[in-house]
């Protein structure tokens, strides 16, 4: 009951992340650009801070469910007297799952940083080439993302 519930938490957690990810790339962004730069840098900077905010618990949530869910196999294992050897699946989503991590980090930590100080600033061209960065990497962790999911269901 214990797994299944982690497990359902961890994939919950995902499905807003990648989710999140698929619905500012391909539909919020293109919509948006039809705004006047002040407009859409200031609105970009609003909905990214609440999102931001809900991947952080999502991220905390992923991990701490990850991490329980291999450690849960490995004492398993060794209650039974037998050796844990995590699947190669699992091994790269765990590895996919840390780098994606990481790149939130960074898009959170530096590049929306800068996305903030370019709001109060009032510099629209330097909002909007923070906007573009946080565009790549979002997109670098959106294909990561659907390549973890490929991973989960063909592992």
């Amino acid at each position: 009951m214990i797994y299944a519930s982690l497990k359902l938490i961890h994939l919950l957690s995902l499905i807003v992340w990648i989710g999140g990810m698929v619905f500012a790339q391909f539909f919020l962004r293109p919509a948006v650009q039809t705004l006047e730069p002040a407009v859409r840098v200031r609105f970009m900077h609003a909905v990214l801070k609440r999102f931001f905010a809900a991947v952080l618990v999502a991220v905390v949530l992923v991990l701490a469910s990850g991490l329980w869910m291999i450690g849960q196999a490995a004492r398993e294992a060794a209650q039974t007297g037998g050796r844990f050897a995590m699947p190669l699946g699992w091994t790269v989503m765990a590895t996919l799952g840390l780098v994606m991590m990481a790149i939130f980090g960074h898009i959170r930590f530096a590049l929306f940083k800068r996305l903030q100080q370019s709001v109060a600033a009032s510099d629209w061209p330097a909002g909007g080439a923070a906007l573009a960065s946080i565009r790549t990497w979002v997109g670098i962790n959106l294909v990561l993302g659907v390549m973890t999911v490929v991973v989960a269901l063909l592992a």
